[in-house]
């Protein structure tokens, strides 16, 4: 298992390829890759926030409900903090499993907690001001299925 909690970018292939490589033994490999949303064209960054140390925590956790739920053979984790342009890449998530059906549906599991209820804040700036984001209903209801 691998969690990380950056402030750098990371290269997506390259994190990609090698969580494959590591896993001639499994049948599926499942990427997701989460970017900063610019919906009305008006955002001019995010700022995400976090507790060292608290959040990847509670993210290792998650991961391990994942590993042991899903029949997993690994999960990888990188979840940004600090300010992100439209268009960056924030999040990756990625399983390894024998079967596709468990690495899917692990991948949204870890999904639906990072963007329902993991310990990171969300804050949006446009020329307008600030605002922090707030859960959104169908989020919850996503992390409810499990």
């Amino acid at each position: 298992m691998d969690v990380r909690v950056q402030k750098e970018a990371f290269d997506f292939g390259a994190e990609a390829a090698e969580f494959a490589a590591g896993h001639s033994e499994m049948g599926a490999i499942v990427t997701f890759t989460g970017v900063v949303r610019d919906t009305d064209g008006t955002l001019a960054r995010m700022e995400i926030e976090h507790y060292p140390g608290m959040t990847e925590k509670a993210l290792r956790s998650h991961a391990d409900e994942a590993l042991t739920r899903f029949k997993l053979g690994d999960v990888r984790i990188i979840h940004r903090y600090g300010p992100l342009e439209p268009g960056e890449m924030i999040m990756m998530v990625a399983t390894a499993a024998p079967h596709r059906g468990d690495a899917f549906q692990a991948a949204e599991f870890l999904m639906d907690y990072l963007k329902s209820r993991a310990p990171f804040w969300k804050k949006e700036l446009t020329a307008d001001g600030s605002d922090w984001v707030a859960a959104k209903a169908e989020d919850e209801d996503a992390l409810d299925r499990w």
